[in-house]
């Protein structure tokens, strides 16, 4: 387009509604019923921002913005609303793309390692209770404290195998550990695993600085992740674009107040990120938020209806634009009169009427004007993209994806040595030892038998011949004593003979003989 400040023009209506690049990084809302012009407005504002050489980060729910890296066509509805508004010099053209989807299907992988995305958003992924949050906290220092990484989900897995396995061991340095909390931890990490968590926990990790490039042309690169699969996981979608908020804020560096944003964000279906978040998670949302314009950053909700965001963030997006609110309820026309409460009131504007009157493509715009401040509420009509409206082919997809300058980086996965590959050495390691132990054990085990049963043979055999002495002494041979019997019976007979032949011999010498006379 080449009209004048063709790159800042929104929306027109009697007046001009332009973006000031320099309040750009104040943040920004989009709302609006299903069907009412939200992606397109979305897409409108991306094209403008890449025209000003700011870099773009958004989500594709439908699958249907890819079509922005392909040049638009003049269909009769986008002739009738050039004309309409009056765009001289509009034309048809494509922008800078890069595609990326955190299963590595429709674009570059994305990935983060357990340690980056931290406690507190792993926390909330895996939908913990407070004790177990706690746990999960304790795990994370231990893992510190033994210089373990944590990169997928299997060292974090094996992390919590270890600490149940050695509960006692982290008693006293590290306070109780729950079983129960563990098991529970390790269930929600295997739901998680089934919904495709795996794929992107791990390294190569993705490194946010590739989402501040431009193209040779000085044109912002609007980075586009297919989020169509990836919303069958609410919790999950919301999560991770959360951690992508949080890296930005921990790592860039403080920017002050910049002529242009150097990224900006956009968060569609914001609601996901609000529902049923803890206060401490809704804290952290509110001071990324806070902050993180000044890292120069700009961050645009896209929701249906305002009343989806806190109002301690909802108060600090400046530039909005409101498309038609349904009114049939009573819900809905509370929710149709707080959306008008949070423009600034313009006299001749009807504000909570016409946000149930807005067409398709129309919508409530209000801008930060130069000092800040937001402008009065304006009725407008949406500018047409100039970029094609809905999505390419698969194969024009895989031909942008192939030419892209990062393509390659993180297409292939690493596997480092981290606390999986270190815990299974121990594992294996106390194992062996235990398996020698166990070896050493039997064996001496099996010697004392033996020598248990040396001893009782031994005690068996002496009480044996204790036995047959005692039976002996007690029963002596009868063959023996018989001899000795007889032996003694021979002797007094022969003795008796003897002795009896002596004293006649003896007694015949001293009397001669006289009996024979």
């Amino acid at each position: 387009m080449a009209y004048k400040g063709a790159e800042t023009l929104i929306a027109k209506s009697g007046l001009e509604l332009h973006i000031i690049p320099k309040m750009a990084n104040r943040h920004g809302l989009i709302t609006g019923a299903t069907g009412t012009g939200k992606t397109v407005t979305l897409q409108v504002l991306a094209e403008s921002f890449s025209m000003q050489g700011v870099p773009v980060f958004m989500t594709d729910i439908k699958g249907d913005l890819s079509g922005i890296s392909r040049p638009g066509s003049m269909n009769p509805k986008i002739q009738e609303r050039v004309g309409k508004l009056q765009l001289d010099g509009y034309e048809n053209r494509g922008f800078p793309v890069v595609f990326w989807d955190v299963f590595g299907e429709q674009g570059h992988p994305m990935r983060t390692t357990i340690t980056e995305m931290g406690p507190l958003l792993l926390s909330r992924l895996l939908n913990l209770n407070d004790t177990q949050e706690g746990v999960l906290n304790l795990a994370f220092r231990i893992a510190d404290d033994a210089g373990l990484l944590l990169l997928d989900l299997k060292d974090l897995t094996s992390l919590l195998e270890y600490i149940g396995t050695n509960r006692d061991k982290f008693t006293l340095s590290h306070g109780n550990i729950s079983a129960a909390s563990i098991g529970a931890i390790q269930r929600n990490l295997m739901v998680l695993s089934q919904q495709g968590a795996e794929h992107f926990f791990g390294e190569p990790a993705f490194d946010i600085h590739d989402l501040m490039q431009t193209d040779p042309d000085g044109m912002g690169i609007l980075n586009i992740l297919a989020a169509d699969k990836l919303m069958h996981s609410p919790r999950i979608y919301s999560t991770f674009l959360l951690w992508l908020l949080s890296e930005l804020f921990e790592e860039l560096p403080e920017a002050g107040d910049p002529e242009k944003p150097k990224l900006v964000f956009f968060f569609d279906e914001a609601h996901l990120l609000f529902n049923e978040a803890p206060k401490i998670l809704l804290d952290k949302i509110e001071q990324v938020v806070r902050l993180i314009r000044s890292k120069g950053v700009g961050v645009y909700f896209v929701t249906q209806n305002p009343l989806d965001v806190p109002d301690s963030v909802l108060g600090q997006l400046g530039n909005r634009v409101q498309h038609a609110l349904r009114a049939y309820t009573p819900r809905d026309q509370k929710a149709v009169r707080a959306a008008a409460t949070t423009f600034r009131t313009n006299p001749a504007l009807d504000t909570e009427k016409a946000i149930t009157e807005l067409g398709t493509g129309e919508a409530l715009v209000s801008f930060l004007d130069p000092k800040g401040t937001p402008s009065v509420v304006e009725r407008a009509f949406i500018l047409p993209p100039c970029s094609q409206i809905g999505p390419i082919q698969n194969n024009e997809r895989e031909g942008l994806i192939s030419r892209s300058l990062i393509f390659g980086v993180y297409e292939k996965s690493l596997d480092r040595e981290s606390a999986f590959e270190i815990l299974q050495a121990r594992v294996a390691e106390a194992n062996k030892l235990k398996a020698e132990e166990d070896a050493a054990a039997a064996a001496a085990k099996e010697k004392l038998a033996q020598a248990k049963e040396e001893a009782a043979l031994a005690r068996a055999q002496a009480a044996k011949e204790r036995a047959e002495r005692a039976q002996k002494k007690a029963n002596p041979d009868i063959f023996t004593e018989l001899s000795k019997q007889v032996g003694r019976t021979a002797t007094r007979t022969l003795g008796n003979e003897l002795g009896r032949t002596l004293v006649r011999g003896l007694l015949g010498s001293l009397f001669g003989g006289s009996r024979k006379k």
